[in-house]
């Protein structure tokens, strides 16, 4: 069973509705008991980082989702500003993140001719290493991107995925039992079920 963190950011029903699609128990809550007996979590989100994190803390599971993550290792998946919720902090806002990724979330800065901010759309990306959340995705994965802002991990070593939009930047990163990903899996078709079912049949 896979537990969709109800933190009142995101598009949680296309999360649940992919997991669903691909035959994976899945569930949304922001209920402590369910989040203190789940076995993996999902952090999703759309929209600003301070909001994010004032949400989080209005619920008061930041305690909680410290103990199951942290203490516990169950595997959590941050998807767009849920990944960048996982951070120490964003340059977008003035809040501290969650802290539990060694890595910053920052804006792009890029003044090359045809990019726009956001950065909207399809791309591919490539992976930098193994891991059970993208071993045997379809040939030349690609997701769907919307976003200003970008994971800078300190440690290259987290990096799994980077994506090319003028210079590269970490489309998703994995350490140890957290793994966060910048694009939409549940907007991306046959390579977002893919990630999805890894996430809940292979991470461990």
């Amino acid at each position: 069973m896979i537990t969709i963190v109800n933190y009142g950011m995101g598009n949680l029903g296309s999360i649940l509705n992919m997991l669903k699609k691909i035959g994976v128990a899945a569930q949304i809550t922001s209920d402590p008991a369910v989040i203190a007996q789940a076995t993996r979590l999902v952090l999703p989100g759309v929209g600003a980082f301070d909001a994010g994190m004032e949400n989080l803390e209005r619920t008061q599971l930041i305690p909680l989702l410290n103990e199951r993550v942290l203490e516990h290792r169950v595997p959590m998946l941050g998807i767009c500003l849920g990944m960048h919720l996982m951070t120490r902090g964003s340059t977008e806002g003035n809040r501290p993140g969650l802290g539990w990724l060694p890595a910053q979330t920052v804006r792009f800065a890029t003044t090359e001719p045809g990019m726009k901010i956001p950065h909207m759309g399809w791309n591919r990306v490539q992976g930098t290493r193994s891991s059970p959340l993208i071993d045997d995705l379809p040939e030349e994965p690609r997701f769907y991107f919307v976003h200003s802002y970008y994971v800078h991990c300190d440690d290259s070593r987290d990096v799994l995925l980077a994506t090319a939009y003028g210079s590269s930047f970490t489309s998703a990163f994995q350490r140890d039992n957290l793994f966060g990903v910048q694009f939409h899996p549940e907007k991306s078709h046959k390579f977002g079920m893919a990630l999805l079912r890894n996430f809940a049949t292979q991470v461990q």
